[in-house]
């Protein structure tokens, strides 16, 4: 399992040092401005229906179906016919009307702007298709055990946008943001080529090449798998749908506010969002397969014992990520970002906001880890009930916090939505489970480490200030 997590870390790691360096090019190009503002909007669209349609509910629900399923080459054609079909017409449907979408996502916009955005939404809206075939080969590879390749070709897409920012140079801002839109669709088809190759040197192209074979003769085999998929998934997508409801509804409401906060908003949750993928997705995406097979084999011992490992592994290293980001925040901004058209207010302000979501950092990583036990048990109607009282408490917070604390109040209530969401997760994984787990001498380490690494972070924090 370690191994496994550990290489997920390592391609997830390379992927977000280059995004990193992706985010300083274009903060040095762009800024905080209209123009960040809406290649943000353009890119966040495609993302938005991914996480719901592709690498949420899809992943969650496929896995524990093809592990039971007897007919896993016809299922898996099926499965994947159906869905590409319906994110095709979609597609299609925004570039259609891309005016109507744009304006969906950022009310805010006035008709100019809006105008201005959408094309770069049609164009970015063409990645959703591409990274879906992506997430469907990549659910494959995952049960079969082999994450590099997920794990490492998301650079690319960070390279595309990359090498399309260097081309761009010297470019008008409408210009860049082109190059950039089509250094996503790029960057998609790259991920695509890397995956096919995988499959074919796996061995796995058998498993396609066997589902059109007999796709006519034993489709009537699978009809009640495929009921009970779909059965899993509209749930399933609920509960995914609300933290990207909630990521849309940032938008929506920032789009109010000064110029550059859609930005502000942008950066931070891409810092926040390195801890995340680096340790709490990276553990998921390695324990989801081994627990959903455990369950499966009804060996429940084994499952919590590698859920245990997988929880005192990610506690450690999100309780020191959230202490170093919070104390050094200004920090960390000021070193990727303050540069070019991105100046020393745009620092602050975005800082503030990455506090925010630090708070928030241990509670959402860990609900990612518990909600898999949700999922590999096929309850994914509680964890869509969950997700529906943590939009609930995010949306209330929102509004009450826009007011007074700007940006920085969309952060922290997006924040306080993961601690709801943490604590019914917990309450339907079992207390009893949750406090056996709880109850180990890890927990006096973590306290004792925590009090001594926030008392060096305050001693170097003044150092640390001279040196950038």
């Amino acid at each position: 399992m370690f191994k496994a997590i550990f290489t997920n870390s390592f391609g997830i790691l390379f992927s977000r040092i280059l995004g990193f360096v992706r985010d300083l090019l274009t903060a040095s190009v762009l800024g905080a401005s209209v123009y960040s503002d809406i290649f943000f909007i353009a890119f966040k669209l495609p993302n938005l229906f991914r996480r719901i349609f592709a690498e949420g509910a899809f992943t969650q629900v496929f896995m524990p179906a093809f592990a039971r399923s007897k007919h896993k080459a016809v299922l898996s054609l099926h499965i994947f016919t159906l869905f590409l079909s319906i994110i095709l017409l979609l597609t299609l449907l925004v570039n259609l009307v891309p005016e109507l979408f744009t304006k969906l996502i950022a009310t805010g916009f006035n008709t100019q702007t809006i105008t201005i955005a959408a094309p770069y939404v049609a164009i970015n809206f063409w990645y959703l298709s591409l990274i879906f075939t992506v997430t469907f080969l990549a659910s494959i590879l995952q049960y079969k055990h082999h994450f590099a390749t997920t794990a490492f070709a998301t650079a690319l897409l960070n390279l595309s946008l990359i090498g399309a920012l260097l081309l761009a140079q010297g470019k008008s801002s409408a210009e860049i943001v082109y190059y950039l839109s089509f250094g996503v669709v790029i960057g998609g088809l790259l991920q695509l080529i890397a995956h096919i190759i995988a499959i074919y040197r796996l061995g796995l192209g058998k498993l396609f090449v066997g589902g059109v074979r007999y796709y006519a003769k034993k489709a009537p085999l699978i009809k009640e798998e495929s009921k009970k998929f779909t059965h899993n998934f509209f749930p399933a997508m609920w509960g995914n749908s609300t933290a990207q409801i909630s990521a849309f509804l940032d938008t929506f409401l920032a789009s109010f506010l000064a110029t550059g906060s859609i930005s502000y908003l942008y950066y931070a949750n891409r810092i926040f969002q390195l801890p995340l993928a680096l340790f709490a997705i990276a553990t998921s995406v390695a324990l989801f397969p081994r627990v959903a097979r455990y369950l499966k084999n009804n060996d429940e011992a084994k499952a919590l014992q590698n859920l245990k490992k997988a929880f005192w592994f990610l506690t450690f290293l999100l309780t020191a990520s959230t202490i170093g980001g919070i104390i050094l925040s200004h920090e960390i901004i000021t070193l990727l970002f303050q540069r070019g058209a991105f100046d020393a207010k745009d620092t602050a302000d975005t800082a503030v906001v990455l506090k925010m979501y630090l708070i928030g950092l241990l509670p959402f990583g860990l609900q990612k880890l518990f909600v898999l036990w949700l999922y590999a048990k096929e309850m994914q109607s509680h964890a869509a009930k969950i997700a529906t009282l943590s939009l609930v408490t995010y949306v209330v917070f929102a509004l009450s916090f826009i007011h007074p604390f700007g940006v920085a109040g969309l952060a922290l209530a997006g924040t306080l939505g993961g601690f709801v969401s943490l604590f019914f997760t917990i309450k339907i994984f079992g207390m009893q489970n949750f406090f056996a787990i709880l109850r180990s001498k890890n927990l006096l380490i973590l306290i004792g480490g925590s009090l001594l690494f926030t008392a060096l972070l305050l001693f170097l924090k003044g150092y640390i200030d001279v040196l950038i």
